[in-house]
């Protein structure tokens, strides 16, 4: 039974499990060979053995070649794949690399050209632009477009300067654009602005020029010759303002020798001045200072005779009245040589002091008509004369009390005595002293002649004609030049020299013929010499010019007012 189950287990296992023989039939080892060649003699049928190894490996080696289809067909599919991938690669990687540099190329060699900007993509700021298109993260062409920004900045500085103000804009807003912005760009566009805004001005100041020229206008402030100097310091290559300054210097020239030969020197002088200041190479001026430095030895001399003859006049009592041997003829003489001679107009001042010392003297004789004609004479040389207004006050005081001829004593022989003027209203005596306290607060302000009605001299004026003898008016009025020379001493410590000048002003007004005035002149002259002196110091020709004219007709005889205006003319 176990052999049969055994052969049925065998059966159902599909193989046949070989058992051996006989083994005594197995002989000696030199007989091996036979038996392998004999049959066998056992009872058993006859099968083929197979080694136990070959059986085993059949079956792994069946299971090799069922798997063996997919792994090819898996190898065949990862190739193709990558056949494909590679194809892509080269597509869309190789060949982009390749255009790519050639366009980065073709802009480096723009960029170098200066070919900027354009529309025709041939310019470096497209081809870069065309290179971040195609390589978003390319830093080649990143900093291309940083370069060409930089280069139009430049660009547009260079417009600038040459005045091409639209093309300067249009290149700093390619830049803007670029470079995102940034403080140079910002300072460029405002400096654009301002440029154009002082074109703008510049236009301006040619209409404004050549009206000024127009008018005869070439020297001051707004004279064409100062608006065409404007002209140059905005715009340094202006054409037209370098045409119109020689115009004025040409027509400052003509009015200088017109001024020589009429014995203007004082016009010839101003024009001279004018002419240096403008054009300090100017060719005519050699020939003009010399044609006036004679001409000036000439008016000297004749000036100092007229003003010396009128001091003699003067002191003889030959003050006014028919004739050329009084003192004001001589004055007056000298005043028409020299128009702004302070030595004459202070001599004019002295023949209105005297007159009015000789109108208190009618007065006192009780001769009112002969006292109002000659303090008529002496307001027309001194009109806002405080001595002169004082005694006109008196005057009328005089005139407005009763007649008293009609209580004359019988005894002719017995003095006459005037009847003293009635008194002020309760009402007057008010107005009166509101007037004189204003007239007080205008004096401590500066307000000396000026605004009319309210400055300190109209206000004692009409206190005095209210009551002609008022004492504390005539006082406040006589005091006035006094009160003037401590404002100018302020104004001159305060270096206000304008202010001076119209304190010095007040004084020969309100006291013509003060001996304290020509010293009072000579100080406020070296003040502007000095502050001419800094503004030529500092460049500034034409301030210090302006000054130097201030000087002059304060003391034109001073070394230090020639000195300069020779200095001023030889352009150093």
């Amino acid at each position: 039974m176990s052999g049969r189950r055994d052969q049925h287990e065998s059966e159902q296992r599909g193989r046949t499990e070989p058992t051996l023989g006989n083994l005594d039939q197995l002989d000696a080892p030199s007989r091996r060979g036979s038996l392998r060649d004999a049959p066998p003699r056992d009872d058993l049928p006859s099968m083929k053995a197979e080694p136990r190894n070959a059986r085993e490996s059949a079956q792994p080696r069946r299971k090799r070649r069922r798997w063996l289809v997919p792994i090819l067909l898996l190898l065949v599919i990862c190739a193709a794949g990558a056949m494909w991938l590679g194809r892509s690669y080269l597509s869309n990687s190789l060949l982009p690399r390749t255009e790519l540099n050639d366009v980065l190329g073709r802009a480096q060699q723009a960029l170098a050209a200066g070919h900027l900007d354009g529309q025709d993509g041939t310019s470096a700021r497209e081809l870069f632009q065309a290179a971040v298109a195609l390589e978003p993260d390319n830093d080649i062409a990143r900093d291309g477009l940083h370069q060409v920004g930089m280069a139009e900045l430049s660009q547009a500085d260079a417009a600038l300067q040459a005045g091409q103000f639209d093309v300067a804009a249009q290149k700093a807003a390619v830049a803007r654009e670029l470079l995102g912005g940034g403080s140079d760009v910002d300072h460029l566009d405002q400096m654009i602005a301002s440029k154009r805004a002082s074109q703008v001005q510049v236009a301006t100041l040619v209409d404004q020029a050549q009206q000024a020229f127009a008018a005869g206008q070439y020297g001051g402030d707004h004279g064409a010759g100062a608006l065409y100097r404007q002209m140059l310091a905005a715009d340094p290559g202006n054409a037209v303002a370098r045409h119109g300054l020689d115009q004025v210097g040409d027509a400052l020239a003509a009015q200088a020798q017109k001024a020589i030969d009429a014995s203007d020197g004082p016009g010839a002088d101003a024009a001279i001045e004018q002419l240096a200041a403008l054009q300090p190479n100017n060719a005519a001026l050699p020939g003009l200072r010399a044609a006036r430095a004679q001409a000036g030895q000439q008016d000297s001399a004749a000036l100092a005779a007229d003003l010396q003859q009128g001091d003699d006049a003067l002191r003889n009592g030959r003050i006014a009245g028919d004739g050329d041997d009084t003192a004001l003829a001589h004055y007056k003489a000298a005043l028409a040589l020299d128009p702004n001679n302070a030595q004459a107009q202070a001599g004019l001042g002295k023949v209105a002091q005297a007159l009015t010392v000789q109108a208190s003297a009618a007065m006192d004789a009780g001769d009112a008509a002969q006292a109002g004609k000659l303090l008529d004479n002496a307001a027309a040389l001194a009109p806002k004369s405080a001595d002169i207004a004082a005694a006109r006050a008196r005057l009328q005081g005089m005139q407005t009390q009763p007649s008293t001829a009609a209580k004359a004593p019988a005894n002719e022989d017995q003095d006459v005595v005037p009847a003293a003027a009635p008194a002020p209203t309760p009402q007057q005596s008010a107005q009166i002293a509101r007037l004189l306290q204003q007239a007080q607060a205008a004096t401590q302000r500066g307000d000396i002649m000026m605004p009319p009605g309210n400055c300190a001299y109209d206000l004692y004026r009409s206190a005095l004609a209210i009551d002609g003898n008022n004492a504390a008016a005539q006082q406040g009025l006589q005091a006035l030049p006094g009160a003037v020379q401590q404002l100018f001493n302020r104004a001159l410590a305060a270096g206000d020299l304008v202010r001076a000048g119209q304190m010095l002003d007040n004084l020969a007004d309100v006291s013509p013929g003060d001996a304290s005035q020509g010293t009072l002149r000579q100080r406020l002259a070296s003040a502007w010499l000095d502050q001419a002196d800094r503004q030529l110091a500092g460049g500034d020709r034409i301030g210090a010019m302006q000054a130097l004219q201030q000087a002059r007709k304060l003391a034109p005889d001073l070394p230090r007012t020639r000195d300069l205006a020779a200095r001023l003319q030889s352009g150093s």
